[in-house]
């Protein structure tokens, strides 16, 4: 994998945006209006919720066994762990930043099964057990690019999503996959609540061409800084796809299907005009309501160690993948 430019302690993103968060979420969503207008009932739960009372807090992440192939440990400063685990979007929890960190504790991960089904001729259904006896894990240290203009150094553990699906044996009818997030919504308050929640139906679903899923770089992920995930990023196994937008990297998953046609996917569903099925990092193409020429490094410093960096096109990962959207009006099909 070709190296990128290194990383500075002063890329940062100041703590202020982690409280900024929630306000413009829910100015976005016009909670404030519309809070005052559900029953007493919702109300008192709603104004609970962001008390941040009563819920457990996450579980340590066991420790893991995993190789770390050469090609894939870039020389790129990593984001510190607490920044990792403690400011994301799994809006299952919540809508601020450290809102799942707080929240995420309440799923349960024991008897976790994945299925794998649709255009294949094997179809599949794994524990985590069988998950890490057939699969063996490794570590790769990824850029991670949000369509927020935010982004981290990862060093990821898990395993590349192809052998999962080679296993399978798709058939000829197979050019796509989906994949579903876990429907639990006495476990997640958000996909109870849609004040919470974002206003997103769930659960949460997504999907890649089937040559973007075979693609060495797209991993299942099992765990982060030498652990298994915590709850709050996806626990006990989410997607990577470095190359793209944080949002394609679906969470706490339960379901992966081969599909004919492509599949719906929760954020293009929900504002197609903002949010592309193929979510390729493009400095070329702006969110309607944002550049996407830079982007905030979420580093090691302080509240006024900030600086923005260039974005990468395809997130620095062009020589891998570029050619798997050779032809493509990367504009129409953002």
């Amino acid at each position: 994998m070709k190296p990128v430019n290194r990383l500075t302690e002063s890329d940062v993103t100041p703590e202020a945006i982690f409280n900024q968060q929630r306000r413009k979420l829910m100015k976005t969503l016009g909670l404030g209006a519309a809070a005052a207008a559900l029953p007493q009932a919702a109300h008192a739960d709603l104004l609970s919720w962001f008390k941040g009372n009563d819920r457990p807090p996450a579980p340590p992440g066991r420790a893991l066994d995993f190789s770390k192939p050469e090609a894939y440990q870039a020389n790129l400063m990593l984001t510190p762990e607490d920044k990792v685990t403690g400011y994301n979007n799994f809006y299952e929890f919540g809508l601020d930043k450290a809102d799942p960190a707080a929240n995420a504790g309440s799923l349960k991960t024991e008897d976790w099964k994945v299925r794998i089904d649709g255009e294949v001729a094997k179809p599949l259904t794994l524990d985590m057990d069988d998950i890490f006896k057939r699969f063996p894990m490794e570590q790769r240290i990824y850029r991670m690019r949000c369509v927020e203009a935010w982004s981290m150094v990862v060093p990821w553990i898990g395993f590349q999503l192809g052998k999962l699906i080679q296993a399978a044996e798709p058939t000829s009818n197979a050019r796509f996959v989906a994949f579903k997030t876990v429907y639990a919504p006495d476990q997640m308050p958000g996909q109870k609540d849609r004040f919470i929640g974002g206003g997103l139906n769930y659960p949460y679903v997504e999907g890649l061409r089937l040559d973007e899923a075979m693609h060495p770089l797209t991993l299942l992920t099992t765990g982060v800084y030498g652990k298994a995930l915590p709850p709050q990023n996806g626990a006990p196994i989410r997607l990577t796809v470095p190359w793209k937008y944080g949002f394609k990297g679906i969470k706490s998953i339960v379901h992966i299907s081969l599909t004919r046609d492509r599949p719906p996917t929760t954020w293009n569903e929900s504002a197609p005009n903002e949010y592309g099925f193929f979510a390729n990092v493009n400095p070329h193409v702006n969110h309607p309501r944002w550049s996407q020429e830079s982007e905030r490094f979420i580093g090691a410093g302080g509240i006024l160690d900030v600086k923005r960096q260039p974005t990468l096109l395809f997130n620095g990962y062009a020589d891998e993948v570029a050619s798997l959207y050779r032809g493509l009006d990367l504009r129409e099909n953002f």
